[in-house]
């Protein structure tokens, strides 16, 4: 397999605020030069949300402030199970500004920083899609990115829209609607099925990001 060091943002498509058609598309790279596997079978797709739809995040590239923190409504990042006992999970999200890309541990440290105290209204969950679920089952008309006369309120991508396997041209905000109260509280051998069967996959805290990588087989 090539080194992930290999690979810098600047060979990736970004654009700024599709994050989760960034993410579909990082997917499709790291496999298709071998940095992921073939079927991206080690690929989680990872929505971040609340009810609220405003979740603090640190170190990220928009961020206008010193400490890199963005108040977004939902973002997506790419986390990449070792199978190396040894080698830290990887996270790769092309928005933000720590190294890429970042083990897991210091990402969640770092970007999502559990121990920083927040209100309620800024808790956030995790949705987490098997890569190969995500890569067959997303899609998304852009029509989120629109303002109610019709105009974008930011710039689309230059390719065409992504449409799911099956036809359906949009089914983003079934990715993006996550409530703490559908978060799996305890993870167990049913949870990691389901998420790594279920179209939409399982919704888990924060808190939980490293255990379920720790759970799902090689």
């Amino acid at each position: 397999m090539t080194t992930s060091t290999n690979l810098e943002p600047s060979t990736f498509q970004h654009t700024p605020f599709y994050c989760e058609e960034n993410v579909y598309l990082l997917c499709k790279k790291l496999c298709a030069d071998g940095v992921a596997n073939p079927d991206s079978s080690d690929l989680f797709a990872v929505f971040i949300s609340n009810e609220k739809k405003q979740v603090p995040l640190w170190n990220q590239k928009a961020s206008h402030r010193a400490d890199g923190v963005v108040l977004w409504d939902y973002h997506v990042i790419c986390i990449q199970k070792k199978k190396d006992g040894n080698s830290s999970h990887l996270v790769w999200d092309l928005d933000s500004s720590l190294p890429f890309p970042s083990p897991l541990s210091s990402y969640i440290a770092e970007t999502i920083r559990p121990s920083f105290p927040l209100f309620s209204e800024f808790k956030r969950s995790c949705r987490v899609v098997h890569g190969p679920i995500f890569l067959r089952s997303f899609a998304s008309d852009r029509s989120h990115m629109k303002d109610t006369a019709g105009n974008w309120v930011a710039q689309p991508p230059p390719y065409e829209a992504i449409v799911a396997e099956d036809g359906i041209p949009n089914n983003l905000n079934e990715y993006i609607e996550i409530s703490s109260e559908d978060a799996a509280e305890n993870l167990n051998a049913d949870v990691v099925k389901a998420a790594l069967t279920q179209k939409f996959g399982i919704v888990v805290g924060e808190s939980l990001l490293e255990e379920f990588l720790s759970l799902v087989d090689d």
